[in-house]
């Protein structure tokens, strides 16, 4: 019998705001010491009130726009019930029936092919605390509790472990394009349970659905699936039935556990939050948020194919991150174009440079600096060794490539007269590799130019030295 793979993705990303989602504390939760970002809001205090964090509607807002859902006119908040260990109320602020934002699309390419995958909500609610497991006991870090948490919830739509691979990554994309969360999935700000199920081709068994949860990576979260696809499968054909339940991901043994039956909406219990008002959205703040959005990350992948020669792969890459794609464009503008030589430069040794310091955010040369070094490799006035030499300097010392080659005396040498008098050295100087260009070895003039290169600090034109070089060895023949 064979089996399609049904997959539906839960996301819980943490909005970017500088305070929780019904207090003023702080959000920087990572850096403060444990229980310091702490009110009696968040800390579950009787006689309190909650008041709505508007950036974190703002910022929901605009990402149901950016997946192209609609945000309905009105919403409201609920209280979820649960026995919650991690939130000190003991129950959670969240949305049931009227989400910020309802139905939308994320599209993804996997294997050539271009997949649309629905959305079908999103909605805004608050984060746990964070609990630390000992030997017979358990700690609670409160700073986390209350921080705004957006959770987006896909249709049923991905029907493998690699289409829910790349469905998250194009969604951290699209929400780190428009600012909405700095999702990053080490940090706990990007994380993901997965509901997976197998149908027969022919209709005739239909496997029940299960729940995944403790991924905390793409490749965990592609690994856990191929793992419970596998077992699911297994169960199946061996005629026996798919429990309904939840499991959690082991990253150290490779495989999924079970840990608890699948709740459904009912057991929570939802009811209208009655400490906060309903939301009414007007159609003009609808209007001024998407107004204010960036270009999203597959329409700037296409336009540099279209507006820029670029090759499919190339766009990808410097369209991956918004940092990356705004530094090329300032770059191609100081350059006056030169879409392919920037792009080549950035792509190659400026990513190395990144790698080196830890992140594209630490790198100091300047778009503007790129460009000036692209310029003078094209014009002529450096080669392409002292192109690569000039920008580690610039890098480490701010200064302009220009400046760095005039106080450094790097400008390439033309003159044919320096030149010609280089050339005849090396030739006097290794006559084996004349014997050697004589007799047919092509190769060996690579390394008399090598020796012209060496002798001139590299700062002989390439072209000029080995049409000089050419002449030179013929004329001596």
């Amino acid at each position: 019998m064979e089996f399609e793979t049904v997959i539906g993705l839960e996301v819980h990303v943490q909005v970017s705001t500088n305070s929780k989602m019904f207090c003023g504390c702080s959000s920087d939760y990572a850096s403060a010491p444990p229980n310091t970002h702490v009110c009696p809001i968040c800390l579950g205090m009787p006689g309190v009130l909650p008041v709505i964090n508007s950036e974190a509607v703002r910022k929901t807002i605009m990402t149901g726009l950016a997946l192209g859902a609609e945000i309905p006119q009105f919403n409201k908040f609920d209280r979820k019930n649960y026995i919650y260990p991690d939130l000190m109320k003991g129950y959670q602020v969240s949305q049931y029936d009227l989400p910020m934002a309802l139905g939308g699309h994320v599209d993804i390419e996997v294997d050539g092919e271009t997949r649309r995958v629905g959305i079908t909500r999103v909605h805004l609610e608050e984060d746990t605390a964070r609990l630390s497991h000992g030997s017979g006991y358990s700690l609670v870090d409160v700073n986390r509790s209350g921080v705004p948490l957006m959770e987006i919830v896909s249709e049923p739509d991905l029907r493998s472990p690699q289409e829910a691979r790349e469905f998250l990554i194009e969604m951290r994309r699209i929400l780190r394009y428009i600012g909405a969360s700095n999702a990053n999935m080490e940090e706990g700000q990007f994380r993901c349970d997965a509901n997976v199920s197998q149908r027969s081709t022919d209709g005739t068994v239909v496997g029940a659905k299960v729940e995944i949860k403790n991924m905390n990576s793409f490749r965990a979260v592609e690994r856990a699936l191929i793992y419970e696809v596998s077992r699911q499968r297994s169960v199946l054909e061996a005629g026996e039935v798919v429990t309904q339940e939840t499991r959690g991901w082991s990253d150290a043994t490779g495989e999924t556990l079970g840990q608890r039956s699948k709740e459904f909406a009912h057991d929570y219990r939802y009811f209208p939050e009655p400490d906060l008002p309903p939301l009414e959205i007007s159609r003009e703040q609808v209007a001024d948020i998407e107004a204010s959005m960036p270009e999203l990350p597959q329409a700037r992948r296409v336009r540099f194919v279209e507006a820029f020669g670029l090759s499919v792969q190339d766009s990808a890459v410097l369209t991956d991150e918004a940092v990356v794609a705004d530094y090329y464009e300032r770059a191609i503008s100081a350059a006056g174009g030169h879409h392919r030589e920037v792009a080549n430069w950035l792509t190659g040794d400026v990513f190395a440079l990144a790698r080196a310091r830890g992140g594209f955010g630490e790198v100091r040369l300047t778009p503007d600096h790129l460009a000036d070094i692209v310029v003078m490799v094209r014009s002529g006035e450096i080669n392409a060794q002292v192109g690569k030499e000039i920008l580690g300097i610039a890098d480490e010392s701010g200064k302009s490539p220009r400046d760095i080659v005039e106080e450094r005396g790097l400008r390439q040498e033309s003159d044919v007269d320096l030149v010609s008098s280089a050339v005849a050295e090396a030739i006097a100087a290794n006559p084996a590799a004349v014997a050697d260009f004589r007799a047919g070895k092509q190769a060996a003039i690579g390394f008399l130019i090598g020796q012209v290169m060496r002798a001139m600090k590299g700062r002989g034109n390439p072209a000029v030295v080995r049409q000089e070089m050419t002449k030179q060895l013929h004329q001596s023949e």
